[in-house]
């Protein structure tokens, strides 16, 4: 009888220059869209006086783009699969680039809401359709961390020089540039993605399911919407009403789910521990990163006074530190195990919340950047290795929709923990507010002090010695709110540490390979 061959595993292709070209073209209209999430805020004040909205149509123009990116990003993920990621990819790309340009020609602002509604939708196809195609260029696991971490790494640069990038256009020029400056990347993705991207779809997808579709695009709106209303205090019917509807048509969309064939979101990918690990820890990491991130801007420049520029450049190390932590995560897992490389970051973040807390001291501008830093180095490992596991775990013909889970989860999450600690630094801005104001202040003004803002501006009008108070005031009950956010913060980090250790240490069997 002849011996049985032993079997040995196939080492994976590993990536050519061209797969390394190719993720340098697709990690910049990733940068573009992080960047188009920030650079606008600098433009309000320009298109409020050329457009004259109205404070809701001004809330509109910020929130549409998300809404619309959360909303679809799953639909996205879910059709780059049946479609094909690469095709999806520059239909995506030249729908951003025609929508930026009909944003910059808006004479209106019901026009530029339309248009901003437009480019969340055409964004919704760039993180789904490039973290899917980055699963199929990098085979090798080592490369694909990389790769993951370069994207994950344009992410955070596009957020990062969003303010300054609008700065210096705005310096310059009228406020529709802000939107030209997208066409380029995108026109340059058009000319050299059919050439570099390879293509990939699932050849037995079925019919794409169109309830599912307007039951999750339901249930994420609801839910996003719910939780920046909640953020802003606006707890009224309507914002109940809305979360409620949400949260039925999330139900609703679970359920469907575990019925049809070709569901718009695989459930059992969940039933793998190292998926779940990776979700949950990366959706708590989102939670308290936000949560936290929405004070910093404030507590720079109401609470120190530094100028809108100064501030931009004190959060410049935090961007860096993703950067930095995004590309040393490969080599450490390479040398670590990814439980230990994803633990041993979350300790670094926690660190670096824990120093948030020291705000107040003498040093506490140097403890606020190197906190941040910190955060940064630890949350990076969480991301790159998150989203690695993530679309390992999932079957090749769905990786698409995996990500796209992964990317829903971070934006969720996201916006539930500006929500949250938002609601929290209120109730202490509130309590540590009380009895501060003077007494003969009109309603009006003790309305508009219920912010950090609106306090500063009231005390504009009042006497020196009472200015000088209620400023203090105020600035103390803010900076209450975030060394508050920031023990929570660290505490979530700590559950998340030991949910990951617990989690991803699973079985071989269960591993992917």
């Amino acid at each position: 009888m002849s011996a049985i061959p032993p079997t040995t595993d196939v080492a994976p292709p590993r990536a050519t220059r061209r797969e390394w070209v190719a993720l340098g073209v697709i990690a910049l209209p990733c940068l573009v869209y992080a960047m188009d999430l920030t650079v606008l805020n600098l433009a309000l004040p320009a298109i409020s006086a050329d457009l004259r909205p109205t404070a809701s149509q001004l809330l509109w123009i910020v929130d549409i783009y998300g809404f619309m990116v959360a909303g679809l990003l799953i639909t996205m993920g879910t059709l780059g699969d049946k479609l094909g990621r690469r095709r999806l990819l520059m239909v995506g790309a030249a729908a951003f680039a025609a929508a930026s340009v009909a944003a910059a020609l808006s004479t209106s602002a019901h026009a530029l809401i339309a248009t901003r509604a437009l480019l969340g939708v055409a964004g919704a196809t760039l993180a789904p359709s490039t973290l899917s195609l980055i699963s199929n260029m990098f085979r090798d696991e080592r490369e694909r961390r990389v790769a993951i971490g370069i994207w994950i790494s344009s992410y955070s640069v596009g957020g990062s020089i969003g303010p300054l990038v609008g700065g210096v256009i705005l310096q310059y020029f009228a406020w529709p540039a802000i939107f030209w400056a997208a066409v380029p990347v995108m026109l340059l993705l058009l000319a050299l993605g059919p050439f570099l991207l390879p293509e990939y779809r699932d050849p037995e997808a079925g019919r794409l399911d169109f309830v599912s579709v307007a039951l999750s695009l339901a249930a994420v709106l609801g839910g996003v919407f719910a939780l920046k209303q909640a953020a802003e205090g606006q707890l009224g019917a309507t914002t109940w009403m809305v979360a409620a509807a949400g949260l039925a048509a999330g139900v609703a969309f679970v359920r469907r789910q575990r019925r049809i064939d070709y569901p718009l979101l695989d459930l059992q990918l969940f039933g793998q521990p190292r998926f779940a690990a990776a979700i949950c820890t990366y959706a708590l990491t989102s939670f308290a990163m936000f949560g936290v991130y929405i004070f910093i801007s404030q507590h720079l420049q109401l609470v120190l006074g530094l100028s809108p520029l100064v501030a931009g450049l004190c959060t410049v190390p935090w961007a860096l530190s993703f950067v930095v932590g995004s590309m040393l995560t490969p080599a450490i897992a390479q040398r670590h195990t990814a439980p230990t490389t994803m633990v041993s970051g979350l300790a670094v973040a926690a660190i670096g919340f824990a120093g948030v807390t020291l705000v107040d001291g003498p040093h506490g501008l140097v403890a606020l950047i190197v906190g941040m830093t910190l955060m940064g180095i630890g949350m990076a490992p969480v991301f790159t290795l998150g989203n690695d596991i993530v679309i390992s775990a999932a079957p090749p013909e769905r990786a698409g929709a995996a990500s796209a889970l992964s990317e829903t989860s971070a934006e969720l999450s996201g916006a539930l923990g500006i929500a949250v600690f938002g609601s929290l630094a209120t109730s202490l801005y509130r309590a540590g507010m009380a009895g501060q104001l003077p007494a003969d202040l009109p309603a009006g003004a003790v309305a508009e002090a219920s912010t950090l803002g609106g306090a500063l501006i009231v005390a504009a009008g009042l006497p020196a010695p009472l200015a000088d108070a209620l400023r203090t005031a105020a600035r103390a009950a803010f900076v209450d709110g975030l060394q508050a956010a920031a023990v929570v913060g660290t505490g979530i980090m700590v559950v998340s540490g030991l949910l990951a250790w617990r989690m991803l240490r699973a079985p071989a069997s269960t591993r992917p390979h």
